[in-house]
């Protein structure tokens, strides 16, 4: 069941982009902003810390790199208006005791660059190479540490023409679609005749976090094995770069082997059919892409992990998926909401039970940590946030780029020829990520980013081809 994606053949020498950074500046609201704090929900919260994210583009005859760069620089101050907390500052309420935006107008941060490569001798878009991290800048050397923008937007040319667009934003500010969407809203001002005049925005966001509030008084009526509670000492003293303490799924590890594994959409057609293949489903659980690859991953991981000795057989293995809840609140949630409205699914089995047990039944167990997100589930989770502080707790966690279309956003000068996350190496962090769309062939398929150690990871490689029973 799929294959070994290819590495580059000499990786090493993508190392170094040979980036030389330009110039940094702050752009600010083209409009007075309202001065205000912005209330951040208890999803929000646990989320300060940065996503690094590159935007590749081909060149353009009409669009050179010095017409995109001010193009983009305009664009990001029109924008600034209706996402006003992006120019803001995060800081810490001592009375409320959690995390706030100051949505002063301080400004975002725009840097330029310049690669002495093409576009072509940076070479494969899809690998992820830790080097892509030279097209994001995590900060400005001409602010103080306390004072960071929220969001940083770089744009390196290359020798080609051609550019890359990374983007550095608190995760605190967004989740995927409302990411997209603030992508969506940035193409289109970056499209319009007037660099000094903003146009209406194709999908207005909704600033309101208080929407995912936490009840009062909170009411937690489930038990949430998926979170982990921790204990809180002190504030953080830097709101923007000191994290409480950093999720157990975040744990950076060393020494580990790195593959990607890709499945085709016929690898993906195949995994469905074996599903459908078995005992009818749970009720009001589908068979989809998603299911069927976080069943087989699941698999793999847990059985990878401690070796098929008797006591790694009774143990239990959990996984944890995000889940978007704006459609399973009631009322729901503005698809425009711009915050994190994302939750932590998740399945738990014995190692036995994943080992034995015929494919459709991992299916439906990850079905069901989807089917559980419901309104009352969601709202006490925020509420468990509210009462006990914590994380995301589990095995590993899946984390899915993989149909987000941060690639089909249409920008002035075309779409992107690929995007993606800068990838840092995580045992317990397994990433999808889309094929790239090179005009050739389907790209409907989905490749899996795996870092384990050397042992752990043949094993998982032995079972991710084995055909799922």
């Amino acid at each position: 069941m799929g294959t070994l994606y290819q590495e580059p053949h000499d990786p090493a020498a993508k190392q170094d982009l040979k980036v030389t950074l330009q110039h940094s500046t702050l752009v600010f609201p083209i409009q007075e902003t309202e001065n205000k704090s912005l209330f951040l929900s208890n999803i929000d919260q646990v989320l300060n810390f940065n996503v690094q994210t590159v935007h590749f583009f081909r060149a353009h005859p009409h669009f050179p790199p010095e017409v995109v760069k001010e193009k983009l620089k305009n664009a990001l101050g029109k924008v600034l208006v209706p996402y006003d907390f992006l120019a803001g500052r995060l800081k810490f309420n001592q009375e409320l005791g959690r995390l706030e935006i100051n949505c002063n107008a301080a400004g975002a941060g725009f840097v330029l660059a310049k690669s002495e490569l093409s576009l072509n001798e940076v070479g494969d878009l899809v690998y992820p190479n830790p080097a892509f991290g030279q097209l994001t800048v995590p900060s400005l050397d001409i602010l103080e540490p306390n004072d960071q923008p929220l969001i940083i937007l770089q744009v390196t040319s290359f020798k080609c023409g051609g550019f890359a667009m990374g983007i550095t934003s608190n995760h605190a500010t967004f989740d995927g679609l409302s990411f997209k969407i603030f992508l969506q809203n940035l193409a289109l001002q970056a499209a319009a005749n007037d660099d000094n005049v903003d146009s209406p925005l194709p999908i207005p966001p909704c600033n309101d976090r208080h929407l995912l509030a936490a009840r009062s008084p909170p009411r937690v009526t489930f038990p949430h094995p998926e979170l982990l509670k921790l204990k809180i000492n002190n504030p953080p003293a830097d709101p923007q770069h000191d994290t409480i303490n950093p999720p157990p799924v975040f744990q950076e590890e060393e020494n580990l082997d790195f593959k990607i594994f890709s499945l085709t959409s016929n690898d993906l057609a195949t995994l469905k059919e074996t599903a459908k293949a078995g005992d009818p489903v749970c009720p009001g659980v589908k068979i989809t892409g998603f299911n069927v690859v976080t069943a087989h991953i699941w698999r793999c991981k847990a059985l990878s992990s401690g070796g098929h000795a008797a006591e790694n057989m009774d143990r239990v293995s959990t996984v944890l998926y995000a889940m978007d809840i704006r459609q399973r609140l009631k009322p729901a949630l503005p698809y425009a909401y711009a915050g994190n409205a994302v939750l932590s699914a998740y399945a738990s089995a014995q190692c036995k039970e994943l080992e034995e047990g015929p494919f459709y039944k991992i299916v439906e167990m990850v079905g069901e940590g989807s089917k559980r997100m419901t309104d009352e589930y969601a709202r006490s989770v925020i509420d468990w946030g509210e009462v006990y502080k914590g994380f995301p707790h589990g095995e590993f966690m899946i984390s899915s780029w993989w149909k987000l279309g941060f690639a089909d956003v249409e920008y002035p000068w075309g779409k992107p020829r690929y995007s993606c996350p800068v990838v840092y190496r995580r045992k317990d962090i397994i990433l999808l990520f889309p094929d790239i769309d090179d005009g050739v062939g389907s790209h409907e398929g989905v490749n899996v980013l795996v870092a384990l150690p050397a042992k752990e990871m043949e094993i998982f490689q032995t079972l991710f081809y084995k055909f799922p029973a």
